[in-house]
């Protein structure tokens, strides 16, 4: 007769059954814990690394005080008005300048700047055959003194990184003097005393010599790019809008008449430079004939390049 099996010789405990090459369940287990709590840990210190990085740079920029900057820059100057109606850039001439700029914000600033630009033009450059018969011309040493106010649109943060290049623009008011002048048989001639349009003829006397101070709207874009944490390089444009409309001395018609020949009878220099079409055939400017456009005013542009040092401090964190 069979003898029952007894099952309960079969029973094992789950946990201590083996698979070939691992150990039980639970050792699997204690295993995995083990690789979690690694991971987790690694995950943990990648995050405390980045929140200390963060947290540093932040101290770094709230206590970061760019107080301003001062720089230099050369470029050219270019004119435009009666002898270059059609705004061409075909003769820029040499400028440079100096400037300071007071910080306010990261995005707002104050600059006071000085430049000096060569200005000049003729007609002869004209592609209209009616100024290259007109013949006038004229070079002047400007100088400039301005006031504008400038927006960054990002944040600068010289020596930061991220944070180490901005456009900007600006907007401002000024002052500049300027004396036009022109040349006659390689001798040169101031033309403003020269009343060259009848300024200061008896047969004129409402036409009263232009002063050769004027103020003027400069509206400019830059661009600045921080190279260390006390230099920067930078470009700008600027427009100049005037108030005058005399920087080629050219503004509105010929008055022939109120210029008197010299005591040998040969014309004066002042007649000379006031209609100088008798160089390129028979002379033009009759008495009322439209010398210039008085209109509309001059203007000039400058574009430079440059570099400026920051003016920086630190302060200390606030303590709440």
């Amino acid at each position: 007769m069979k003898q029952p099996i007894n099952t309960s010789s079969f029973a094992c405990n789950v946990d201590a059954i083996l698979l070939p090459g691992t150990g039980s369940i639970s050792d699997r287990s204690d295993v995995a814990r083990k690789k979690n709590y690694i991971q987790m840990k690694k995950i943990a210190v990648v995050l405390f690394a980045v929140i200390i990085s963060i947290s540093s740079r932040a101290q770094i920029m709230n206590g970061y005080v760019q107080q301003g900057e001062f720089g230099l820059a050369v470029g050219a100057g270019h004119y435009f008005g009666d002898l270059n109606t059609r705004a061409a850039l075909n003769r820029p001439k040499f400028s440079a300048g100096a400037f300071f700029r007071k910080q306010f914000s990261n995005y707002i600033g104050l600059k006071i700047a000085a430049n000096y630009a060569r200005l000049g033009y003729s007609d002869v450059y004209s592609n209209n055959e009616t100024q290259k018969r007109r013949n006038l011309s004229f070079n002047t040493n400007l100088w400039e003194f301005a006031v504008s106010g400038d927006f960054n649109f990002f944040k600068f943060y010289p020596g930061v990184e991220g944070f180490t290049y901005t456009p900007y623009v600006s907007l401002g008011v000024g002052v500049f003097s300027y004396d036009p002048f022109a040349f006659l048989g390689g001798e040169k001639y101031f033309l403003r005393p020269l009343g060259t349009e009848g300024q200061g003829s008896a047969a004129y006397p409402e036409r009263k010599f232009y002063s050769t101070m004027g103020l003027c709207i400069p509206v400019a874009v830059g661009f600045k790019y921080n190279v260390s944490e006390k230099i920067n390089l930078f470009a700008e444009v600027g427009y100049r809008f005037t108030n005058t409309d005399y920087l080629d001395d050219v503004s509105t018609t010929y008055a022939p008449d109120a210029f008197q020949p010299l005591p040998n009878g040969n014309p004066s220099a002042a007649m000379l430079l006031s209609d100088r079409s008798y160089e390129t055939g028979t002379p033009i400017g009759i008495k009322g004939r439209q010398r210039g456009n008085s209109s509309q005013k001059d203007a000039y542009v400058i574009a430079q390049v440059g570099v400026s040092f920051n003016l920086s401090s630190y302060k200390c964190p606030t303590v709440k």
